[in-house]
């Protein structure tokens, strides 16, 4: 899904490009991305909860 070339270069580097495969994936990630921002702020106020219970 990911190609990884080092490059003859000094100091050596490295490129990593997405396979036809991986870039399959770019939608479906960003719409997951998406939906995480959109409700970053409701994720956190369940964890905080979550946190709390556990430790009382």
């Amino acid at each position: 899904m990911v190609v990884r070339r080092v490059l003859p270069t000094s100091p050596v580097g490295v490129e990593y490009f997405l396979t036809p495969l991986g870039e399959s994936l770019r939608e479906p990630f960003g719409r997951l991305y998406d939906w995480t921002v959109n409700n970053a702020d409701e994720i956190r106020a369940h964890q905080r909860d979550y946190e709390q219970r556990v430790q009382s």
